[in-house]
């Protein structure tokens, strides 16, 4: 067995992946949630904006090819994790205590299912059209202002967005600290960065859905 599949095999391999795909991830948020906020700029910055990023060409395709293995290494390191976890306990504490846990972290597994589902219909919702009532390719700005016409559709973007901050509150702490970039803190729920990184994001992306269903982006 190679060293690489002898890393992947390892619970610690595993965590590692799942930690380094995390961060990537919440750097790529943190840019997508940027650029979508150019939306409050007008519709020529938000189309110029999108122009820019599909100007790139082959590097855009790259960039969404290695997002896109970086989310499957994340979920299935995640499922996998689960399992093993499961496996070794199989019979579940007769009464849990969560001293130190939080909502965040007791809604990790519920979480990603459901930002799964979500990433599957933004993407046929915004990239492809497959989900959007008059899909455009060059109208962005009002790709976003049809499709949150649907009071289901803003309501699905509140809720996921709503786990996503959760997610990323539990997420980004517990990845900074497996790979040991933070050191032990006494207070385990003491998490002001990946506190602000939850609210910025979830604010971020939360707000464009509501602006548009209360008509102060129209």
């Amino acid at each position: 067995m190679s060293a690489l599949r002898r890393f992947w095999a390892s619970t610690i391999g595993k965590k590692v992946v799942m930690a380094v795909t995390g961060l990537l991830l919440v750097l790529f948020l943190i840019g997508h949630m940027l650029g979508n906020l150019q939306m409050f700029v007008g519709a020529d910055a938000m189309n110029r904006y999108a122009a820019l990023i599909k100007s790139t060409g082959e590097l855009l395709w790259v960039a969404r090819a290695g997002l896109l293995a970086a989310a499957v290494l994340h979920i299935v390191s995640a499922v996998q994790l689960t399992m093993i976890n499961r496996a070794a306990r199989p019979a579940d504490y007769a009464k849990r205590e969560p001293a130190v846990s939080t909502i965040a972290s007791r809604t990790m597994r519920v979480g990603g299912v459901v930002l799964a589902a979500f990433i599957v219909f933004h993407i046929g919702h915004f990239t492809v059209g497959t989900f959007h009532p008059a899909f455009s390719h060059t109208g962005v700005y009002g790709n976003v202002i049809l499709g949150f016409r649907s009071p289901w559709v803003v309501l699905f973007y509140v809720i996921a967005m709503a786990f996503l901050g959760l997610h990323l509150f539990h997420g980004a702490w517990s990845g900074v600290r497996t790979l040991g970039l933070a050191k032990p803190s006494p207070d385990p729920l003491h998490r002001k960065v990946a506190l602000w990184i939850a609210i910025a994001v979830w604010a971020g992306f939360t707000s464009i859905p509501v602006a548009v269903f209360l008509e102060i982006l129209r």
